[in-house]
């Protein structure tokens, strides 16, 4: 073999080598990053007093929250120059436990809710921070766990900087497994959906099956009323009637919840394991359940999408109202 060709080789693995490492060190990077991610930031010590109306308010001790998404696929522009995926979140609830009183209530947030979103770039990290619709702030991270905590962190700017302890997201495609799952959960019709399912007329009470479920809470295009507040009035009442439908089964069946857990597995991303997710629903088993609460303001026509401005006023008293207590 030539010396310039043994040179040739040598030179070549040692780039080789080279790249390698280069790659190996980021990969490591990004593990510590995502690590340090799986933690909501702590809420400062300026937020736990507010005064809100001349009163002096204190942040509540044992209030825990988890975020509820439920995703759908994103049929608007392509986002470039970011890290992102198709998946927004179509449905946000978080709800609330006051784990003191042995009570809790739910903020039910409207997906065109303008708020701040991160912007993330290709490591996951924030680039920028804009002002859009809630529900793509899920679209931007792996389309798991970081796009999980990425709203999770939009929902607690909306809601002044209150802590969001936990996540779980859920396709759409889940609702009619689960609602199989507990028997089928009965309903009045609110829209005409004839048009789609001819036995969903609007005013009958009809016991909602598999594809009918996901059909009813999902459904916008093809109604009279199109918005996402009609539809929201539609989830609302069908996770009351779920509610009440899980109570009556998971008081006949203690495996209930396990057993459901392992089929939609595929369908859920969550930072509780599933023996912390049965806690979770345990609590909204046990607790007094004090209704859903949807934050009021305005929705108007964007340049291209609809968008809702919620009630600063509004938001103010509901955050004091669940979070805090008088500072006696």
């Amino acid at each position: 073999m030539r010396k310039s060709n043994r040179k040739l080789i040598i030179k070549g693995i040692t780039i080789a080598l080279v790249v390698v490492f280069l790659v190996s060190a980021l990969m490591i990077c990004l593990e510590i990053w995502e690590s340090k991610q799986g933690k909501f930031p702590e809420m400062s010590e300026e937020d736990k007093n507010v005064i809100y109306n001349g009163v002096e308010y204190v942040l509540k001790n044992e209030i825990d929250t988890f975020l509820v998404m439920g995703l759908d696929k994103f049929d608007g522009e392509a986002m470039s120059d970011s890290y992102n995926n198709d998946k927004c979140a179509d449905f946000i609830m978080l709800f609330v436990f006051d784990n003191a009183e042995k009570k809790f209530s739910t903020i039910h947030i409207n997906r065109d809710t303008m708020a701040d979103v991160n912007i993330l770039g290709v490591a996951g990290n924030k680039i920028d921070t804009v002002t859009k619709q809630i529900t793509l702030a899920h679209t931007y991270g792996n389309g798991r766990d970081v796009s999980c905590r990425n709203t999770a962190e939009s929902v607690s700017k909306l809601l002044n900087g209150v802590k969001v302890n936990h996540y779980i997201s859920i396709t759409m495609d889940a609702v009619s497994l689960l609602n199989d799952e507990v028997g089928g959960v009965e309903v009045t019709v609110l829209d005409d959906f004839t048009g789609i399912d001819s036995t969903l007329v609007k005013g009958e009470k009809v016991i909602l099956s598999g594809e009918q479920a996901l059909t009813y809470v999902r459904r916008r295009k093809g109604l009279e009323d199109s918005s996402n507040s009609a539809r929201m009035e539609r989830q609302q009442q069908y996770i009351n009637a779920f509610y009440s439908k899980l109570s009556e089964v998971m008081d006949r069946d203690e495996e209930f919840v396990s057993n459901a857990a392992k089929k939609i597995s595929d369908y859920i991303v969550s930072d509780r394991s599933v023996t912390q997710l049965q806690e979770v629903v345990r609590k909204i088993n046990e607790y007094e359940y004090l209704g859903i609460n949807s934050l009021e303001g305005e929705s108007v026509m964007g340049e291209k999408y609809i968008e809702f401005y919620p009630n600063k006023n509004f938001v103010d008293k509901l955050v004091v109202d669940l979070f805090y207590k008088p500072n006696n």
